[in-house]
């Protein structure tokens, strides 16, 4: 409804609204979680029009209190007017300046009086039309004079007869009381309408509220009730946290997973290895393979480039839940991880009754999270040291044993930084050399959200399009 009542208005601020409007489509469609991008725009659509609706309404009662109606084609008359006043002046420097007899000029006026009505109606022609109120502008030229051009052309489009039409029919409506009491009746009618929608707008303004409490709410604290205890504070993670903050170095690299990078940047201050602006798919796959490896093979890689290690633990969307996903995300890139035959990595999760699938078991994510909680589970301490476990076991924390520091003096060199152009600040990180043969497996991916149109399709992908197609397959 909004974006109509722009199409009617096509005010600067409904241009501004449009071009929103297309970019946040654009975006949320490469995207699911960018949709919010949407949400100013959708707002913004429907101010414009309850604001049209209330001047729609209330127009009707200012006409009958005096208010102007409408006042036909100015722009016609703008010119008329125009072209007589210079006219005029004309006429009037001439007889002044030349002084012949009656008789003379007469006959010269007669034959330029068909002249000036010629002229007068090319003028009226070429006149642009004058911009509305929310359209004006302080300095000529520039957009404005391309508008009035534009609107020229568009009313020369239109033939002289639909125009003097709609001028009756317009001015019919604002000056007949009989129209004026229709606008009435409808208005009333609008208004009624409004007003039976005041309990649908109660619940959904409710709704809108409840919403934005829980997503406000902080996700590192949070409370339940204990029958024995009464209300508790959960604060495993804020603990955390400043617990990393407080006993590791500055320079610290802590990887995870990327839900947790902007906490351990924000509250534990301290590098992360992705976090949720990183929109580099390859890099978020080859952290969710290093994850869900075994634990040997994670540690040769993570040695390289990190320095803690930290998991969600106990249950309730921890590290565990989320883990088949990270295993098929790193198969996405890595297809040796899981296989072209398993691209939704079935292979990586749990029986029916809780057990580990072997390849779950052996993986480092499993074994981080289950350390010394599950029978026959522990990790090796030559490869990771536990450091921290907070009060209700909701996070853990793990040292990295023989890190390389050789990689980690490289990574921080700037020398081996990669600017966008000689000079810029933004200059992102590579590799360190000892990865090169991890990062030569990798498969560029062509993304199912099109954000990548250049690499190769991985199993999982072919199999997401099949099933978008109606052929579903049996992987």
């Amino acid at each position: 409804h909004g974006a109509a009542v722009c199409l009617y208005q096509r005010t600067n601020g409904c241009w501004f609204a449009a071009i929103y409007a297309g970019v946040a489509i654009h975006f949320s469609g490469k995207m699911s979680r960018l949709v919010l991008i949407c949400a100013p725009i959708c707002t913004v659509g429907c101010a414009i029009w309850f604001g049209f609706l209330l001047d729609f309404i209330m127009q009707p009662v200012l006409l009958l209190l005096g208010k102007d109606g409408y006042k036909g084609d100015v722009a016609d008359a703008a010119g008329g007017e125009e072209v007589e006043n210079k006219q005029s002046g004309d006429k009037a420097k001439e007889s002044a300046k030349k002084g012949k007899d009656t008789s003379k000029s007469k006959d010269k006026a007669a034959g330029d009086k068909g002249k000036d009505k010629a002229k007068k109606a090319a003028m009226a022609k070429k006149a642009l039309p004058p911009l509305r109120e929310w359209e004006e502008e302080h300095r000529p030229g520039g957009m404005m004079t391309i508008l009035r051009e534009v609107k020229q052309a568009q009313l020369s489009s239109i033939p002289e007869a639909w125009r003097e039409t709609y001028r009756t029919q317009r001015a019919f409506l604002d000056r007949s009381p009989l129209a004026l009491l229709g606008r009435l009746v409808l208005s009333a009618y609008l208004v009624w309408s409004l007003a039976s929608m005041g309990p649908k707008v109660g619940v959904f303004v409710r709704h809108c509220h409840d919403v934005a409490r829980q997503l406000s709410n902080p996700k590192v604290v949070t409370k339940y009730h204990d029958r024995v205890k009464g209300p508790v504070l959960m604060d495993d993670y804020y603990v955390g946290y400043k617990w990393i903050d407080a006993n590791t170095p500055k320079d610290a690299r802590v990887i995870a997973w990327w839900d947790y990078g902007y906490q351990i940047t924000g509250i534990a201050k301290r590098t992360s290895i992705a976090d949720g602006n990183t929109w580099n798919h390859e890099h978020i796959a080859t952290l969710g393979r290093t994850l869900t490896s075994t634990e040997k093979r994670a540690w040769n890689a993570i040695r390289h480039i990190a320095d803690y290690l930290m998991v969600w633990a106990g249950g309730g969307g921890d590290d565990l839940g989320k883990s088949p996903h990270l295993a098929r995300i790193g198969n996405s890139v890595y297809p040796d991880h899981c296989g072209d035959d398993d691209p939704k990595c079935s292979k990586f999760g749990f029986y029916q009754g809780g057990e580990p699938t072997p390849m779950m078991a052996k993986s480092l994510l499993y074994k981080a999270v289950k350390h010394n909680l599950a029978p026959g589970v522990k990790l090796d301490p030559q490869y990771f040291q536990e450091v921290h476990t907070t009060k209700h076991g909701k996070m853990r924390i793990y040292k990295v044993m023989n890190i390389s520091q050789e990689s980690k003096d490289w990574i921080a060199d700037p020398a081996n930084r990669v600017c966008d152009s000689p000079g810029s600040w933004y200059c992102v990180g590579q590799y360190p050399p000892a990865l090169s043969k991890l990062i030569a497996k990798r498969q560029n991916f062509a993304q199912v959200e099109d954000f990548n149109r250049g690499g190769q399709k991985s199993a999982y992908t072919r199999m997401v399009e099949k099933e978008r197609g109606g052929k579903h397959t049996d992987l």
